[in-house]
């Protein structure tokens, strides 16, 4: 209440001072300063814009009816305005007119009309004729300034005492009514809702009103007349200064007039929030599946029209979701990089794997490996070592937390040292044995136990018809060259179609398939391989009619598959009758020939071509073998 009556006496106070003046007329001194008066309202007018079109601006964002017809009020006022001080006498007209006398009650009777209008429930429709309505305003305040500044009549009169004289008093005054009546419908709207903005609507229009009273009752250039000038001042700023500490307080101009709002508007706007809300949870929920959260904020703002106090709070509550997404990242990153530690990978392939895991959560970082007991260390690295021995070192950022970068050296050091590990094991191993076989016996150790399990394997066995012959003739390490250079390009056949070559006897080679890894088309496999193999031989032997040939026998079938020989030494093998038959197979068989037995040919009969060559007897074997020359497979 005592709030109230303050403010009731400020507005009270110039309605007080203008009856001062008139009751002592000696008071009422005339001071004529045109070019005081044209600076005064120009300024004023331009405050009055930046007002009305913020608010226009406000309306058109939120579709409010109420808003637009307000921020009409405030642009009518700052158009007439603006006419009164271009016809101020002695700036661009040489006397004074009806035009600049009368403008300024034109201006304010417009505003009347609005307002009143604004403080009504309006129908949604109201939106739609804004464009009407400006273009009225604006089209009706041209030709006003055009035809004042011409001095064409019936603006061009010269004998007015006041602004308001004849017909146009009682338009004035019942436009004092409609302020009023304005003013506290709003106020009745600030009581269910209040509103810094909302007040200061209220005061407007009261001031607005007292203005439309001085402008009627006061005689030109005397004080009097002056006040309606700071009257309207005094409202246009009291309106700014509200809408500059809803600004300050909410940090955004997204949503300073809001007060002023439609009840239909403000439910719109809640299911709006209520819509931000449920995006919110919907966004903190994706961020976690690896959606960004730093875009938070200004998606919110920008789709909700949220203020930067608002937008400030998610973009706190986004930054903290970053820091733990990253930690997070960070942690996934090292458990993949102690994953990648393992002994599978080797030193190069290792340090590359791991530089594109962790680039993600740690950004780019450096490793640097000692070389010939030299080791260029970069600025602020952490050590990597093998055996406790400094082997290199790598440069992470300092943004990353100081545990995390440790505990990633860490990594780094354990899985160099097993990559090298692995390094050591594949020149042991895979450089005397399959690489199948060795793979499984670095996976499993208990696979290189004796024995072995039944399996259904194609056999693949290959030997060089002539070879003792061609032995006879030539020396040692001719015969080394030639084997060399077939097994040469023999070899990455049979490896590259998923073989394991079991064993080399001089000049013969035993390789399985579907041992030690199961493979549903084994067959084939086979006997890709024996035909990759005979053409690659071709190649190097043309041109060599002394070199011996390859001949290359295949069968299916069950054999026993595993380690054989003693505790001291072993080798994997597989023992059967298959692998029998595919030695007999390649007795069989002619140079740059693969015979293969009648159940690989069964597996892969619609898919090879090949010649028949009956039931055969094999030596060692009482049944006889269907057998098959390939000529070729799709």
């Amino acid at each position: 209440m005592p709030r109230v009556i303050v403010w009731a006496a400020h507005l009270a106070s110039p309605l007080a001072g203008l009856w001062l003046l008139l009751s002592r007329p000696g008071a009422d001194e005339i001071w004529q300063h045109h070019e005081a008066h044209f600076w005064l309202v120009m300024i004023v007018a331009a405050i009055n814009v930046v007002v009305g079109v913020a608010m226009s601006i406000a309306a058109k964002r939120r579709g409010d009816g109420r808003l637009f017809l307000v921020s009409l009020v405030f642009l009518a006022a700052a158009g007439f305005l603006f006419a009164h001080a271009l016809a101020t006498p002695g700036v661009l007209i040489g006397h004074p007119n009806a035009g600049f006398d009368q403008s300024m009650a034109v201006g304010l009777i417009i505003g009347s009309v609005l307002a009143v209008l604004s403080s009504l429930r309006l129908p949604d429709r109201i939106t739609r004729w804004q464009a009407g309505l400006r273009i009225g305003l604006g089209l009706l305040l041209f030709v006003w300034i055009v035809w004042s500044l011409a001095d064409l009549p019936p603006l061009s009169r010269q004998d007015q005492i006041r602004d308001v004289e004849g017909p146009l008093v009682w338009v004035s005054w019942a436009a004092v009514v409609l302020y009023a009546a304005a003013a506290i419908r709003f106020f009745l709207l600030y009581k269910r809702s209040p509103s810094a903005v909302l007040i200061s609507v209220v005061t407007a229009f009261a001031l607005l009103a007292e203005a439309m009273v001085t402008v009627t009752l006061a005689d030109k250039w005397r004080l009097s007349w002056w006040e309606w000038h700071l009257i309207l001042t005094a409202a246009f700023l009291f309106v700014a200064y509200s809408a500059y500490v809803q600004y300050r307080r909410e940090g955004s101009a997204s949503g300073l007039f809001d007060g002023i709002a439609l009840a239909a508007t403000n439910r719109q706007m809640r299911q709006q929030y209520e819509a931000a809300l449920e995006e919110l949870v919907a966004a903190l929920q994706e961020s976690e599946q690896g959606a960004a959260p730093e875009r938070l904020a200004a998606r919110m703002a920008e789709r909700f029209g949220l203020t930067e106090k608002q937008a400030e709070i998610l973009d706190r509550a986004a930054a903290a979701l970053v820091a733990e997404r990253e930690l997070s990242d960070q942690l996934k990153s090292l458990v993949a990089v102690g994953e990648q530690a393992e002994i599978k990978t080797g030193e190069d392939e290792f340090i590359r794997r791991t530089v594109e895991t962790v680039r993600g959560a740690f950004g780019t970082i450096e490793i640097a490996l000692k070389s010939d007991g030299r080791l260029e260390q970069p600025e602020g690295a952490l050590p990597l070592t093998v055996k406790g021995q400094l082997a290199g070192a790598v440069a992470i950022s300092d943004k990353i937390r100081p545990e995390v970068r440790q505990t990633l050296a860490h990594q780094l050091s354990i899985g160099l040292e097993n990559a090298r590990l692995y390094g050591e094991l594949s020149t042991l191993f895979r450089q005397y044995m399959s690489p199948d076989v060795a793979a499984a016996l670095l996976a499993d150790p208990d696979q290189a136990a004796l024995g072995g399990r039944l399996v259904d394997v194609t056999a693949l066995f290959a030997d060089l018809r002539g070879f003792t012959t061609f032995s006879e003739a030539v020396e040692p390490g001719d015969i080394v060259e030639m084997l060399n250079r077939y097994h040469g390009v023999a070899v990455p056949c049979i490896l590259d179609n998923g073989g394991t070559i079991v064993q080399f006897v001089g000049d013969a080679l035993l390789a399985l398939f579907n041992a030690p890894a199961r493979q549903d088309d084994h067959e084939a496999r086979a006997v890709r391989a024996a035909l990759q193999m005979q053409e690659a031989v071709q190649g190097i032997a043309e041109g060599r009619p002394d070199w011996p040939r390859f001949r290359v026998g295949a069968n299916t079938g069950p054999a026993l598959v595993g380690n054989i020989g003693s505790e001291l030494l072993r080798g994997f093998n597989a023992m059967g009758d298959a692998v029998n038959v595919a030695a007999r197979l390649q007795t069989i068989a002619e140079p740059g020939q693969v015979v293969i037995g009648g159940v690989t040919y069964d597996a892969i009969a619609g898919r090879v071509t090949a010649k028949p060559l009956g039931e055969l007897e094999v030596k060692g074997r009482r049944q006889t073998v269907r057998a098959y020359v390939v000529e070729a497979l799709t």
